[in-house]
């Protein structure tokens, strides 16, 4: 502190008035008898001349160190211009936060985005190694609320990856996101988005990771969707998407597929055996599906998940399922499905769960009833004599009374592929990645401790 002044210049004020009565027995600083420096005038002329004395001598007030609390960063306070430029960005969305339970907003202050800041993370750009920027943002779990969210994240021309599930954002995917060279992954789910399908994301030419599950998005499904080249993960389900399942799902290159709870009708279109080299797990529960199971889904070789529970498809299982060596969890309840199960199926050897419950399956071999014993197959509810937990007699008959026919049904009965799966290890099975789609939540982004 400059000067070691100990009172301020109101303390000295208060002791100059309180003891003035015995400034007329001392002299001033320069001999002179107070008096003399006051004449016969007033004593409040006396000590205004005093006060304005002391100031004189002391010159001005001691400024306080440092800026000031509520001074706005400089760009030199940033470690690249670029983040410099993008701190009002987040102060603005800052402000547009109607939500905030973990305080979350709390941490976006001062220069530091890439150290302080929860949810967003740096990285060297790819066109400048160089320099430094918010290359990715993960705000999942954070259950933030705001009326909008695309229109901030179209600011950050370097952003890599966008998370944002269980929150409360709303709008919609506005068309400037397409303006992104490098971003390839893209989770809004479990939001309160809504509106058309959102085909901005076409214009994502990177795009890998697509998750708008859990919103509230309705209308048609573009057939764009099912080209997408760089594609590998479509998470769409838990929507209100209502139309007919394009012929187009074969072109897909799309390794994880997830319409489920949706309102897709139709059949399943031949052409995805199109599909055979990427499609590794297919989420279409919980629609309404009809028709029959097509031959064709037997050619994908490198399915894991194949679930179609909860539609209205009817006729028998093709017998082409039993070339699905690698499936693990295959899920046909819920249907209208009927005649024998083919041990071809039940031998697949790395089944985890073969589905076949709430449909009219009329009997089952000595594998599959070997499989239903372990617990890896669910038959009740069906029509199967001897087994547990089936339809009344009535309501079999009933149904088989009416039953499709399936057209071409000679070819449900051929088996396009030479058995090699019989002596699979289930042990080697993965975890499915679509299936946890069918959860709304993900885990809570890192910097949250």
């Amino acid at each position: 502190m400059g000067g070691g002044n100990i009172l301020g210049y109101s303390g000295k004020l208060l002791v100059l008035v309180s003891i003035f009565g015995l400034l007329f027995e001392f002299v001033d600083s320069g001999g002179h008898n107070v008096s003399e420096v006051c004449g016969e005038g007033s004593r409040a002329s006396c000590i205004k001349h005093s006060i304005n004395a002391m100031g004189e001598n002391e010159g001005p007030a001691p400024q306080a160190e440092g800026p000031s609390p509520s001074q706005e960063p400089v760009a030199s306070d940033f470690e690249d211009i670029k983040l410099f430029l993008l701190y009002p960005v987040i102060q603005s969305f800052k402000k547009s936060i109607t939500s905030d339970p973990f305080n979350i907003t709390g941490t976006w202050v001062g220069p530091d985005i890439c150290g302080k800041y929860r949810g967003f993370f740096c990285d060297n750009p790819p066109n400048n190694l160089s320099a430094k920027t918010v290359s990715s943002i993960d705000f999942n779990g954070f259950q933030l609320g705001a009326p909008s969210v695309t229109e901030f994240i179209e600011q950050f021309v370097d952003l890599a990856l966008f998370h944002a599930n269980s929150n409360r954002f709303g709008g919609t995917i506005s068309p400037g996101i397409a303006n992104l060279p490098f971003l390839y992954e893209l989770d809004v789910s479990n939001n309160l988005l809504a509106g058309a399908f959102p085909t901005a994301v076409f214009g994502i030419a990177q795009l890998s990771f697509l998750d708008i599950r859990f919103n509230s998005f309705s209308g048609t499904v573009p057939k764009q969707l099912f080209a997408l080249l760089n594609a590998e993960v479509v998470f769409i389900n838990n929507n209100n998407f209502m139309q007919r399942l394009p012929e187009t799902l074969g072109s897909s290159t799309v390794s994880y597929l997830a319409l489920a709870n949706n309102k897709f009708t139709g059949t399943i279109p031949r052409s995805i055996c199109n599909a055979s080299r990427s499609l590794i797990e297919v989420l279409l529960l919980n629609n309404e599906l009809y028709g029959c199971l097509p031959y064709e889904v037997g050619f994908l070789g490198r399915a894991t998940v194949f679930d179609v529970g909860n539609n209205r498809l009817t006729g028998p299982i093709p017998y082409s399922f039993g070339c699905l060596g690698r499936v693990e969890q295959l899920v046909l309840a819920g249907n209208s499905l009927y005649g024998r199960v083919p041990e071809v199926v039940c031998a697949l050897g790395n089944l985890l769960n073969l589905s076949l419950s709430d449909n009219y399956f009329t009997s089952m071999g000595p594998i599959c009833r070997s499989l239903a014993k372990s617990g890896v197959l669910d038959d009740r509810n069906n029509c199967i004599p001897g087994r547990p937990s089936q339809r009344p007699v009535e309501e079999c008959v009933e149904f088989l009374l009416k039953k499709t026919i399936c057209p071409s049904i000679a070819s449900y009965y051929y088996i396009p592929c030479k058995i090699t799966h019989l002596d699979a290890d289930p042990s080697s099975s993965t975890e499915s990645r679509t299936y946890s789609a069918l959860a709304g939540t993900r885990p809570l982004s890192p910097k949250m401790d």
